[in-house]
């Protein structure tokens, strides 16, 4: 009589000893992952200011909170890890051979990718969900970067944008350097491992780029001159997130000549801010890609045609027919080039002196050729006059959270990520950074179990030998065990096995639906036409305007994005070294006068 609530007194207890088992192994992380709680409060990694190092901390923190930036480390020192340490090698030797004005221990280190190794590690920990404050040291990355550069970095008063156009342009060498030492391992043709091989065609796949290899090189790329600027593996991988192109056209309004674009690369692009109590974002990038007009300048064409009318009168005053022969062949030569190439002036033909050239007005345009995907924005509020010393343009900038870009036929648009304020004078202030705290996965923890939380939309890898109860028999997953399609972003894909149900055997299943832990409506594709109907009822067919809002609804509750609070995309981190605390978009957008560096991020949805 007495073993009955001794078993029972056991049961609570062990049951008590379980639920405070799983709230302390999985409690921390619901409450600060979870975006349905609040009540506690959240934080990030911090860093430590020892040396007036606000102006490395607040462009590191800016960086971590850039998805393409991480997924670009992640992706390159993969790469680079499964070539092997050889393949970016120097010979000492062999570059003196060739000549090259780059140290052997500078081109080494552009090719190991000193600064891109150091960066990753710093970025990871800077994107730890910590439970209490913690507070990390920035001088790894710092004497990483000394040791790349082979100098040291001075803690005086600096500024947070010469250090990160130092960091993105290193970041960039490092890319190109890495690039070209791959592009002339494949043209020698060096042995590759077959498990190094079938890892990056895995890597390949994952990153959906296609994997290079040294057969797949056109012959006479492969016999080419291995210091060659051109860039084949450009085409077919993606870059460093930060480089664009801005190209330059001129044209001639006398004649309308537009010769040949001239472009330069960026990782950074700096706006004059107006003198002015208030400007916005957009009339600093007019003052960058407005059509600008330029007098007195030589047009090539214009300056050919001169050329041509100048021959035509000498021939005209000519005596002998050598001399005539003479100046028929160069005005022949002369229209010749101005139908082919006018920058080109033909060879063997004398023109007149430059002087005499016609001074035309032409108008000039820039423009983004190549859009960058993270868009780097500095805002130079530096005030130079002569005689007097340097001060601060207080202007209010206005700046938007999304950004368009680009004309009619390459529209783009940009998300705002980050920015980095500063307080202060010319010469001494603090740097602030803000951070968007929503991150698209893996980068981010959302939910509590797994990246997609409570209620997963992919099958789970390893389902239980025992059958789970299900709400109805289409929650089964069919004979041949394979889960749900791949998701957009990259997840590590696990071979999923068959389920021990019986019921999976069933031949009158015809959809293929995965496993989840999501109560699913029930549904049959012959519901209709089922015999073991209980009632038999009979319908009116649906409008097509209800059939539309029944299918809009299906798809709003199918997407997870939809289902984020509004409040997620509105929260941010504003970080002054070591102090962390929460803020609002409000609060980003208000710093109109202390704005001084942008992060805008590229929206892949403006690409479709």
């Amino acid at each position: 009589m007495h073993e009955k609530p001794l078993t029972v007194a056991s049961y609570a207890a062990g049951a008590s000893l379980a639920a405070i088992t799983l709230v302390y192994v999985f409690g921390p992380t619901f409450f600060l992952d979870d975006e349905a709680s609040s009540s506690r409060k959240k934080g990030v990694v911090g860093l430590s200011n020892t040396a007036n190092d606000c102006f490395i901390n607040s462009v590191l923190q800016a960086l971590a909170g850039l998805p393409d930036l991480r997924i670009y480390l992640i992706r390159e020192l993969h790469r680079r890890e499964l070539d092997g340490p050889e393949l970016y090698h120097v010979d000492p030797e062999k570059l003196t051979l060739e000549r090259r004005a780059t140290k052997p221990w500078k081109l080494e280190g552009l090719q190991k990718g000193l600064v891109t190794h150091a960066l990753k590690e710093v970025l990871d920990s800077l994107n730890e969900r910590p439970i209490y404050k913690k507070t990390i040291s920035p001088q790894p990355f710092i004497r990483a970067l000394e040791h790349a550069f082979g100098t040291r970095i001075s803690r005086q008063q600096q500024d947070a944008q010469e250090f990160l156009q130092i960091v993105t342009e290193r970041l960039c060498d490092e890319y190109h350097a890495g690039t070209k030492a791959r592009r002339q391992a494949q043209r020698i043709d060096l042995p590759i491992d077959g498990d190094i091989a079938s890892e990056r065609q895995e890597i390949a796949d994952q990153f959906d780029m296609a994997p290079l290899e040294a057969s797949n090189l056109p012959k006479d790329d492969a016999a080419a001159e291995p210091d060659t600027d051109s860039d084949d593996s450009s085409a077919i991988e993606e870059g460093f997130p930060f480089e664009g192109k801005i190209e330059s056209q001129i044209e001639c309004l006398t004649c309308g000549f537009k010769p040949k674009p001239s472009s330069s690369a960026f990782v950074t692009l700096t706006l004059s801010v107006p003198q002015t109590s208030s400007t916005s974002l957009n009339k600093c990038l007019d003052g960058v890609f407005k059509v600008e007009h330029i007098d007195d300048f030589k047009c090539e064409y214009c300056r050919l045609d001169h050329a041509i009318k100048s021959k035509t009168k000498e021939l005209g005053r000519a005596s002998t027919p050598e001399i005539q022969r003479a100046l028929q062949s160069d005005i022949d030569k002369l229209q010749e080039a101005l139908k082919s190439d006018p920058e080109k002036p033909p060879e063997g033909v004398e023109l007149p002196d430059s002087s005499l050239a016609p001074k035309r007005r032409i108008a000039r345009h820039m423009y983004i050729s190549s859009f960058p995907k993270v868009l780097a924005l500095h805002l130079s509020r530096s005030v130079f006059a002569i005689g007097t010393v340097s001060s601060k343009n207080l202007a209010k900038v206005n700046f938007p959270e999304s950004l368009p870009l680009g004309g009619i036929l390459n529209h783009k648009n940009y998300h705002l990520l980050g920015m980095v304020s500063h307080k202060g004078t010319h010469n001494s202030g603090h740097y602030e950074s803000f951070r968007r705290q929503v991150q698209p996965v893996p980068y981010s923890t959302p939910h509590s179990f797994g990246t997609e939380g409570v209620y997963s939309m992919h099958g789970t890898p390893n389902p239980s030998a025992a059958q789970s109860p299900r709400l109805s028999a289409v929650n089964l997953p069919n004979g041949t065990g394979r889960g749900s399609p791949l998701p957009a972003t990259p997840i590590l894909n696990s071979p999923s096995t068959r389920s021990f149900s019986s019921q999976s055997r069933s031949s009158n299943i015809s959809p293929s639906i995965a496993p989840t832990s999501t109560p699913r409506e029930s549904y049959s594709p012959n519901a209709s036409s089922s015999p073991t109907s209980a009632t038999t009822t009979t319908t009116r067919p649906k409008s097509l305007k209800s059939i539309k809002g029944s299918i809009r609804e299906k798809a709003h509750d199918a997407n997870p994005l939809k289902k984020r609070s509004k409040r997620a995309n509105n929260r941010w981190w504003r970080i002054s070294d070591e102090k962390v605390k929460e803020s609002k978009t409000s609060e980003v957008l208000g710093m109109q006068k202390e704005v001084y560096l942008l992060f805008y991020e590229l929206d892949r949805r403006s690409e479709g």
